[in-house]
């Protein structure tokens, strides 16, 4: 069975970043899994919480059934500081990405770019960071080794990706989005995507502008190649498990 792993920042991440996309190969039957470093108990949208706490609480929940709508197979939210990813130990968050690349042994991750995607946020610029060196370091014996045993070797994902856009949300900071090279055609699945944000209540200030923006993006999610144990001249693709050996 094909699979597919992506590393987001906070809760609604996996559905505004990669939903639609999600849920299309779930639908052709690859395995999906989403890691979360983040359980967003800074978040600016707080809902009916009173606290750090119950807000991360609340937030943990949402995450667990936008991924139902999704159909991702596993799903798991870490626990590292909401807004102080680049502030938290490297080692210490790529370790256990790399764990769980080693277990789940992934054909394509998905990620942020290191511009932090549209909104340029820190925690996305940092999830892209861990997520890159762990996408290379997971294939290496020397890197982590304590983890290798009879149960557990060395993994070499095979494409690395970053979503991308053509245009960064308006009226903030600037950034520089990566090239598209993959366009995924999401079709009916629009609805889908919007449908796993919208499970993310707590921050239902932000479905006007979400439901507009990806609106006006139309249908394709978007993507640049980042990283592939088959280096050369990139085409534009239209699967993300193009040239991917099983």
């Amino acid at each position: 069975m094909l699979r597919m792993l992506a590393v987001t920042a906070h809760p609604d991440d996996e559905a505004g970043a990669f939903g639609g996309t999600l849920r299309v190969y779930a639908d052709r039957g690859v395995e999906t899994s989403v890691i979360c470093l983040t359980p967003g108990q800074a978040g600016s949208h707080r809902g009916k919480a009173k606290n750090d706490h119950e807000l991360a609480a609340l937030r943990r929940e949402e995450f667990a059934a936008a991924c139902e709508i999704l159909r991702v197979t596993r799903a798991a939210v870490l626990d590292y500081p909401d807004g102080q990813l680049h502030r938290v130990d490297l080692q210490r968050v790529v370790s256990e990405l790399v764990l769980h690349i080693r277990e789940f042994r992934p054909h394509v991750m998905l990620s942020m770019g290191p511009e932090g995607a549209i909104t340029g946020h820190t925690d996305h610029s940092m999830a892209s960071v861990f997520a890159t060196l762990a996408f290379h370091w997971a294939g290496r014996d020397n890197r982590f080794p304590d983890q290798l045993n009879d149960r557990v070797t060395s993994h070499r994902t095979q494409k690395l990706y970053y979503c991308t856009a053509p245009a960064p949300l308006p009226n903030r900071q600037p950034i520089s989005l990566p090239p598209v090279t993959a366009r995924i055609e999401i079709g009916d699945h629009l609805a889908t995507k919007i449908a796993a944000f919208h499970a993310h209540q707590t921050q239902a200030p932000l479905f006007p502008l979400f439901d507009q923006h990806v609106g006006r993006l139309g249908i394709p999610e978007l993507f640049h190649l980042a990283a592939s144990v088959s280096p050369g001249e990139v085409s534009m693709e239209t699967d993300l498990f193009a040239g991917v050996a099983e």
